[in-house]
């Protein structure tokens, strides 16, 4: 019997999106499982009823959903009276948060439910396609530019005009993790100048390849967390970036805070003082207004307006993108569930690197974060005793006989000998010129190959694109030693001719292929 996946409505307050799309109900129904959906789920997303029947899934009530479902996937945490609602034994995939919504796990448990929290997928690179947490952060930073761009009263990019000129906006971005480095591009690409902070020095690269200047602090701290987040920083450095923000607020416009810390309350970076030192008509846009906020004055879901600044302390910022947010949201589930076994060989397994440590409750029992995987020992022979050995003592290089001649001394001894002999014959009979062109030939020959080696085996295909000027040289040097007699500067120019017209067509058809790959479109090899 195939496994049938449940898709409510969501209920929270000013949610828009939906765990589901008609795209991702055709995928999932290709993975062999069946969908049923809450009529009317989707319309919040611009999604119909007919659409989601059009692409096969059942539009059925409420009820349905929650307890004829083996798979209920949600956006939102479910409510207690939802959670209460499900089929004993199902599975649950959501952005659970249990630390956030008292008695949730209690209920899970009572129900034996298997309760996956996207929050909590771990950032690896082969979990990259199923990770909500980044995908839905992409959306909320660049809405957090243009809710801050509705509310500011002036341009983001320079302005002339016969009216008179504008500066650039300053915007300062707190945080440079997905969402503050989404509202940095955009910031950027609406001409602003931008400004970014974070406490993981590994960020100044991205920050600035994205054209904006990263701030620094006089104190020497890494903010490096586990799993790619920001950790709790010491009280001194807290203490510098505290000098810093009060600072940037005498200079900058917009501000846009995005520190958050997995499992605890929003730092408050922005307190009362700093606030007062904006001038009249700046903007804050506190994305960790859920977890408590950034600034000490922020209110969630409302915008408080502070001597002139105005705090946006929305929390559904994703949401407000809900057609995209949800296509992203339900492709980032279909990637999860075909890592799961699909409709055939679905399972929750608790071996498995990227579901384990997302599993929060399961068959009853609240499962406490996964262990740390030490090296596998290697395996010993049967009936062998595992007993520790000490290192075994360095072992000293053998001591080489350099009066005894080896084979392949005598190899090289009898080369450099031909060698010799060889050059002695061309310089007792061979012409001035020929010398003159075999010293060329050689120092070229030595020189291409030593610029060859020393380039990185990365680059050895775009060199093959930029030595197609060289070879075009070869290739004019070439036709010029044709000449009308068959003599051997006319057989070495053909020949000179030919390899480099061999390697300049390679050249272009590897050139080719390289531009298919970063070209967008059905005939490139790239993409998004």
């Amino acid at each position: 019997m195939a496994i049938r996946i449940g898709v409510p409505t969501e209920t929270a307050h000013g949610e828009r999106r939906v765990a589901a799309t008609p795209e991702s109900v055709k995928k999932l129904r290709e993975l062999g499982f069946e969908v049923q959906i809450e009529r009317g789920a989707g319309l919040p997303s611009g999604f119909s009823d007919d659409a989601f029947a059009q692409a096969g899934a059942a539009l059925v009530d409420r009820d349905a959903v929650w307890k004829a479902s083996d798979v209920i996937v949600k956006v939102r945490p479910p409510s207690l009276e939802e959670a209460k609602s499900a089929r004993e034994g199902a599975t649950l995939i959501s952005l659970v948060q249990p630390e956030r919504h008292p008695g949730l796990t209690e209920v899970m448990t009572s129900l034996k439910l298997a309760a996956v929290a996207l929050e909590r997928i771990p950032r690896i690179t082969r979990a990259q396609k199923m990770d909500v947490l980044s995908s839905m952060a992409n959306l909320a930073g660049y809405r957090a530019v243009i809710e801050a761009a509705q509310h500011y009263q002036g341009f983001f990019g320079p302005q002339m005009t016969a009216a008179g000129a504008t500066p650039p906006a300053k915007v300062l971005v707190i945080g440079a993790g997905v969402a503050g480095l989404a509202a940095i591009a955009t910031a950027r690409a609406l001409g602003a100048e931008v400004r970014a902070f974070d406490t993981r020095s590994a960020t100044r690269e991205q920050v600035q390849s994205l054209g904006a200047t990263f701030l620094t602090v006089d104190v020497a701290e890494s903010g490096e967390g586990a799993g790619g987040y920001a950790k709790q920083m010491s009280q001194a450095f807290i203490e510098a970036e505290m000098a810093l923000f009060s600072r940037q607020a005498e200079e900058v416009n917009i501000i846009i805070s995005t520190a958050l810390v997995p499992g605890a309350k929003a730092p408050v970076l922005l307190p009362k003082d700093v606030v007062e030192r904006l001038k009249p008509g700046s903007v804050i846009v506190d994305m960790a207004a859920e977890q408590g906020g950034n600034c000490a004055l922020t209110q969630p879901d409302q915008v408080v307006d502070w001597n002139g600044v105005r705090i946006i302390g929305f929390t559904d910022l994703a949401s407000r993108m809900a057609e995209t947010a949800s296509r992203f949201f339900a492709n980032n589930i279909v990637h999860l569930l075909q890592e799961m076994g699909g409709g055939t060989g679905f399972r929750v397994d608790l071996e498995n690197d990227v579901v384990r440590p997302a599993v929060v409750t399961y068959g009853g029992e609240v499962l406490p974060p996964p262990p740390r995987k030490d090296p596998t020992p290697l395996a010993k022979p049967a009936g062998q005793a595992r007993t520790a050995r000490p290192p075994p003592p360095e072992a000293k290089p053998a001591q080489k006989d350099i009066h005894k001649p080896t084979r392949r001394g005598w190899g090289y001894n009898l080369f450099g000998m031909l060698v010799v002999g060889l050059l002695f014959v061309l310089g007792r009979f061979a012409p001035n010129d020929f010398l003159q062109h075999l010293v060329v030939f050689v120092l070229a020959c030595f020189v291409g190959w030593q610029v060859i080696w020393s380039v990185t085996p990365a680059l050895h295909t775009p060199l093959m694109s930029v030595t197609n000027a060289i070879s075009g040289i070869i290739i004019i040097g070439g036709l010029l030693q044709i000449g009308a007699g068959l003599d051997m500067a006319t057989v070495l120019g053909v020949l000179a001719v030919l390899f480099a017209a061999i390697n300049v067509c390679g050249g272009f058809l590897v050139t080719q292929r390289m531009l298919k790959m970063f070209r967008r479109g059905p005939e490139g090899g790239g993409g998004a």
